[in-house]
């Protein structure tokens, strides 16, 4: 299939109009970035999906029908666009921890540390018992299988994965029962009368996004919603760290607020914001928000009519779904990196030249938003969107190998100079990927610049 084959089959799989397609235009092909994957078809896939799912919306609250455009090569470099910004020409700080990265333990298996959060990063050097150092790290990993820091790091609530084949993937009881799933699920959890939009100059005009996610998956499905004409409000804890880094890129269009969920005042804050809201987008670890009062059905029950979206990054069901993760980690265990080394002739894990699976996520995760804010306006009901890292994953493999993807060069900053922007960023001006969707009647934009976390008090203007 071609990338416009791929993108029918998202659209049917949501129930959208099939005419709909008819005004979209994809041009490019891969190889556009360095891989054997069709990455650069799954980054112009999904955020074709989501923008033509936004003028689909548009056209329900009495838009015109307009033309939707994708181009391959400024997606995928879309999909990089945290390696991209710049702040008065400066990148921010590299968020990789220096002991993160990939080790080979005494059983021969490659495995994947994600140590950028200083609690994951101690909770790894306790169980290794080690310094934090990157060659103590790898001399205690030879006392160690694989599999067995794999589940160590579970059973303690941190991140690090073994490296698996596919083969090996499709036969582990979580793979059997990840892929019985639908990419973007989306279920009614509630009843609610139909809400329907009025006329407005953008698709997401007047609607109030409660943005509850951080490092790239959640906060880019905030930040496409809000170049839509959303109003999000990312909440975050002053208690909870964060990447610089991605704040800065994925902060566009919107407005940043603390609030600390364990005390009451802020708790009860969040729910008056939620009662006014009409998604409300979270990546928390599984159960964690429920614990605070915030489950799928809690909000529905505080506000009728929401739009509940969660990210995981392995799914809802399965053996591996209490499992915390990342992009990083996800490629590792699903076999995408042995995959990917394979390709190149190479043992040790190989990474996709993007994080693919966050960014692809993120699109979806506001495909799917748009999708169910669109039935809320037909038929009512509370609705709860759900994706995950790997369920994402196992769709781009389905999109195919690329033959000699490995030799072409990576991108440049130089070299994608035509794809960014220009806007505030504190004292300073931020150069930063544009969107990469184009539509004729509603341009995207971003109203708002980037700012630091907890700029903005916690209240909708």
């Amino acid at each position: 299939m071609n990338q416009s084959a791929y993108l029918a089959d998202l659209w049917s799989s949501a129930g959208l109009p099939a005419d709909a397609l008819d005004d979209v235009v994809l041009t490019g092909s891969d190889p556009v970035l360095p891989s054997s994957f069709a990455v650069g078809t799954a980054a112009q896939v999904t955020v074709a999906a989501s923008a033509l799912a936004a003028a689909t919306l548009w056209r329900q609250r009495g838009g015109r029908r307009q033309s939707v455009s994708v181009d391959m090569r400024h997606a995928a470099i879309e999909f990089l666009s945290e390696h991209f910004a710049r702040v008065e020409g400066e990148a921010p700080e590299d968020p990789w921890d220096k002991i993160a990265g990939t080790y080979q333990c005494g059983d021969g298996r490659w495995v994947r540390l994600h140590t950028n959060f200083p609690h994951h990063r101690a909770g790894i050097l306790r169980i290794l018992g080690c310094d934090y150092d990157r060659q103590a790290v790898a001399t205690a990993l030879t006392s160690w299988t694989g599999y067995g820091l794999e589940d160590a790091a579970a059973e303690n609530g941190l991140c690090a994965t073994a490296m698996r084949s596919f083969a090996e993937w499709d036969a582990h009881p979580h793979a059997q029962a990840l892929i019985t799933q639908p990419v973007v699920k989306i279920t009614r959890i509630g009843d609610a009368p139909a809400q329907d939009l009025p006329p407005s100059a953008r698709p997401l005009s007047g609607v109030r996004v409660l943005d509850l996610t951080r490092v790239i998956a959640g906060p880019v499905c905030g930040r496409t919603l809000a170049a839509h004409g959303a109003e999000v409000m990312n909440i975050s804890s002053p208690n909870v760290p964060n990447l610089p880094r991605l704040v800065i890129d994925t902060g566009r269009g919107k407005l940043s607020a603390y609030l600390e969920l364990r005390e009451k005042a802020d708790n009860e804050r969040l729910k008056e914001l939620l009662a006014q809201s009409d998604i409300f987008v979270q990546g928390y670890r599984p159960g964690g928000l429920a614990a605070l009062g915030f489950s799928p059905e809690d909000a529905a029950r505080i506000r009728p009519g929401i739009v509940y979206v969660s990210l995981s990054a392995y799914g809802h069901v399965g053996p591996w779904s209490g499992r915390r993760g990342f992009d990083s980690l996800t490629q590792t265990a699903t076999g995408i990196n042995h995959a990917e080394a394979e390709a190149a002739g190479q043992s040790a894990p190989k990474a996709l030249p993007c994080q693919a699976l966050d960014h692809g996520s993120g699109y979806l995760l506001a495909f799917g938003a748009l999708t169910a804010l669109m039935r809320r306006m037909q038929e009512g009901g509370s609705w709860h969107v759900q994706v995950s890292l790997a369920r994402t994953g196992s769709w781009i493999r389905d999109l195919g190998r690329v033959s000699n993807g490995l030799a072409i060069p990576g991108p440049t900053a130089e070299g994608v100079a035509d794809l960014l922007e220009e806007s505030d960023y504190g004292a300073g001006r931020l150069h930063a990927v544009r969107h990469s969707a184009q539509l004729s009647e509603t341009p995207v934009r971003w109203d708002r610049p980037s700012v630091t976390l907890g700029t903005h008090p916690p209240v909708w203007v």
